[in-house]
């Protein structure tokens, strides 16, 4: 089981992060374009991938509670803890800054019927903050990955 549990939450980590990570990026394409309809497509998937995400936290505690006793493993063992610590803010900067900001992004977009030819990409509206956002959120999840490999 602890190697069923380990495969389940390496798959669902480049499964469902990686797009939870990358569709923000996708988004900020889309804003300079001025495609609304896009920017609302990619704020729902990345509303969904940030969610489903907690499925790769939940295979995570599997893995580690079914791993041998000779490793002594808890959510108190600092590399660990460290990667909740990091998820728990990535999770939150993804679900209540970036997605609502690639939202407002997406309504502005299409309130203004703005194009390609309009306004300069730091003169979208929100821009800034799903540009910000999700960067953090990707050094965030990079730092993670950082952690399970190494296991400082």
């Amino acid at each position: 089981m602890d190697t069923l549990f380990s495969v389940l939450h390496v798959v669902s980590a480049v499964f469902i992060v990686g797009p939870m990570a990358i569709l923000p990026m996708t988004a900020m394409r889309a804003v300079r374009a001025g495609n609304a309809g896009q920017v609302a497509t990619l704020a729902k998937s990345t509303m969904i991938f940030s969610w489903l995400s907690l499925a790769v936290f939940v295979f995570g505690f599997g893995a580690m509670s079914m791993a041998p006793d000779e490793f002594d493993l808890s959510v108190t063992t600092p590399w660990i803890l460290w990667s909740i610590i990091l998820y728990v803010i990535a999770f939150a900067l993804s679900i209540f800054v970036v997605v609502p900001a690639m939202n407002k992004a997406a309504e502005a977009l299409a309130a203004s019927g703005a194009d390609a030819s309009g306004a300069a990409a730091a003169e979208r509206p929100s821009y800034p903050a799903i540009a910000a956002g999700s960067g953090i959120v990707s050094l965030l999840l990079v730092a993670v990955v950082v952690l399970m490999v190494w296991k400082p």
